[in-house]
């Protein structure tokens, strides 16, 4: 069994404010991106790897989330910036087999294509909610029946969990 966490970066300042892979976060989305470090340490998800765009706002939401979990391998990786939902996916499928449990930071929408093409079945109204909407510094846990990251596919992963900022202190 894998574990994939797809998270969307924080809240960004305004597209006006500087060119768009140099937006860095607000302070909701720097204070965002640590609530869900913590949940996810709190709920003992902890991850092997992490795949991080390396555009500002998504370095820093990993920054800030990562305090919560410690050491972890970081791989920060420019065709993250603008993958589509198989770019993503292409990515995640060269991950070596020694990782259990992959984090992917990135952006919308691809993150958010990805995670309903991914999600063949679980929680139904975590899936509901995510078909609606994935906020920023959201999170999207997949567990998938794999054997090697390469099997991944559409519909081979059951949606574990659905976290948003507002819910970040919900009991799971």
């Amino acid at each position: 069994m894998r574990r994939l966490i797809l998270f969307r970066h924080g809240k960004a300042v305004p597209h006006d404010s500087a060119p768009d892979f140099e937006r860095g976060l607000t302070a909701r989305g720097m204070n965002d991106s640590a609530a869900m470090g913590r949940y996810l340490a709190t709920e003992q998800i902890f991850p092997d790897l992490a795949l991080i765009s390396p555009s500002s706002r998504t370095v820093m939401t990993w920054q800030s989330a990562k305090v919560a979990f410690g050491t972890v391998d970081e791989r920060f990786d420019k065709t993250l910036y603008l993958a589509s939902a198989d770019g993503l996916l292409r990515q995640i499928q060269v991950v070596q087999d020694s990782v259990m449990t992959l984090i992917l930071v990135g952006h919308n929408p691809s993150l958010h294509d990805l995670s309903l093409e991914l999600a063949g079945f679980g929680d139904r109204y975590a899936l509901a909610r995510l078909k609606e909407h994935m906020p920023t510094a959201a999170i999207v846990v997949l567990d998938c029946d794999i054997d090697h990251w390469s099997d991944l596919a559409a519909r081979s992963a059951r949606l574990e969990r659905f976290r948003t900022p507002d819910r970040a202190d919900d009991p799971a």
